[in-house]
């Protein structure tokens, strides 16, 4: 089943989110394995970033793995702080 997690990085800019994604994804500009959709942009206090994977345990995999210790090793221009996150089975995807 598919897993969407939703990261809301309070006073967040897009510059810290191009240095960060440009730590944790891929150099080739794909997406991290079972990462089926990336979606990011301003919101009114920060930014926020909406990702959907392929299965919960794949998301798990990744921010183990590769998100949070980047993170708590410091990304150079990234977010300095975890985001606050709400994660979610899908259960309903529509696509046009």
């Amino acid at each position: 089943m598919s897993y969407g997690v939703i990261h809301q990085f309070k006073g967040g800019t897009k510059e810290q989110y191009e240095a960060s994604v440009a730590t944790v994804h891929p150099s080739d500009g794909t997406l991290p394995p079972g990462q089926l959709y990336h979606v990011a942009g301003p919101s009114p206090d920060g930014w926020t970033i909406v990702v959907v994977y392929d299965s919960k345990a794949n998301w798990e995999n990744f921010r183990d793995s590769v998100l949070m210790p980047s993170m708590q090793r410091g990304i150079k221009g990234g977010f300095t702080a975890p985001p606050e996150e709400a994660g979610f089975e899908i259960v309903t995807e529509v696509n046009a």
